[in-house]
């Protein structure tokens, strides 16, 4: 007789632990490694905008040993494209998107994560969403307050996803659960397809042959 699948709470408990395990690896990722992914982004970007000049690209604050996109961000604002941050206006609904660029007045968002203080709200055609772990399954292992996932959920037509992470991050599974949405891509040191992505993104199809991840769960996961 088969194993029953795991119930919810088992799930949760499961994926608090990955977490901690995860974010501590991910804090002491190298300096190389990081360069490395950044690279790989950034002739991701190019090759979107080179698709869609003015796409709008959403990126995002790091916290916890993230990777910091800074300079990928300041590049897509000179080369035309629009560049946003989430803010998060309410803890239990979706993500807003404000206007970013290396000029704008920042201010403390949740959790003290800068945001900008007075741009407009805008509709991005790409996420590209952090990581803290991911499976060869297109699914992704978030911080565990479902921001993306109620985002994604809240928006017509959905933006595409972009998954960044290190190939330390990558998991058997993440225990995908009904709710969970996979990411349309996925990229580390390692993994990308800049042609493939580009074109599957901006056309609104999935890439094919990048790795895969998802946006956080619905179900929030306190640490």
């Amino acid at each position: 007789m088969a194993d029953a699948a795991p119930n919810w709470s088992e799930v949760t408990a499961f994926r608090r632990l990955e977490r901690k395990r995860l974010q501590a690896l991910r804090t002491n990722v190298g300096a190389e490694i990081r360069a490395a992914t950044v690279a790989n982004v950034d002739r991701i970007v190019d090759e979107l905008l080179r698709v869609q000049p003015t796409a709008c690209l959403a990126f995002y604050w790091p916290i916890r040993g993230e990777l910091a996109l800074f300079a990928t961000m300041k590049r897509a604002v000179q080369s035309g494209a629009a560049v946003a941050l989430p803010v998060v206006v309410d803890k239990q609904g979706p993500l807003q998107f404000r206007a970013w660029t290396p000029s704008v007045r920042m201010e403390q968002g949740v959790w003290s994560i800068p945001v900008p203080a007075d741009t407009a709200a805008v509709d991005p055609d790409v996420l590209f969403v952090p990581v803290v772990g991911f499976d060869g399954q297109r699914y992704r292992l978030g911080n565990g307050g479902g921001y993306y996932d109620r985002t994604l959920a809240a928006r017509s037509p959905r933006p595409r996803t972009v998954g960044i992470g290190f190939d330390c991050l990558r998991m058997p599974t993440i225990q995908p659960q009904a709710h969970d949405l996979p990411m349309d891509a996925m990229v580390t040191e390692t993994l990308f397809d800049v042609g493939v992505l580009a074109a599957g993104l901006l056309a609104g199809g999935a890439a094919t042959k990048i790795e895969c991840a998802s946006p956080p769960c619905s179900m929030p996961e306190p640490d």
